[in-house]
């Protein structure tokens, strides 16, 4: 069972910038979507970024303009450039994928595994 584990987190201040990575003990080759979710304190989980394996990216509004996704296959990772930061991108940061690999749109995409998280605080 590939895992994953996520890094990059930690304080920053308002306008910042940080990367996020999401390292994949085996292969992510095959799967066909990863996503990055975030969940703030008293908040849903939010999905704000994915992408596919083929390339295609969508991204929340709340993150679009200051935020890019990227995979690397062949280092098994997955990135979450964040840029610009607001104090209300506070949350804890979940990666996430889609281990099917067939990408048909984006209402169909499912998650089926995912990292532990690591906290992202931007501070005023």
């Amino acid at each position: 069972q590939v895992q994953l584990v996520e890094s990059g987190g930690g304080l920053v201040q308002v306008g910042g910038s940080l990367r996020l990575s999401c390292a994949a003990s085996g292969s992510i080759f095959s799967f066909g979507v990863m996503g990055w979710y975030r969940q703030a304190p008293g908040k849903q989980r939010e999905l704000i970024a994915a992408i596919t394996n083929g390339g295609r990216t969508n991204y929340a509004d709340s993150v679009k303009g200051r935020c890019t996704i990227f995979r690397d296959n062949a280092k098994k990772t997955v990135y979450l450039q964040m840029n610009s930061l607001k104090p209300e991108d506070t949350a804890v940061y979940y990666c996430a994928a889609d281990k099917r690999p067939i990408f048909a749109d984006w209402n169909t995409v499912r998650y089926d595994l995912w990292g532990q998280g690591t906290q992202v605080t931007v501070s005023s």
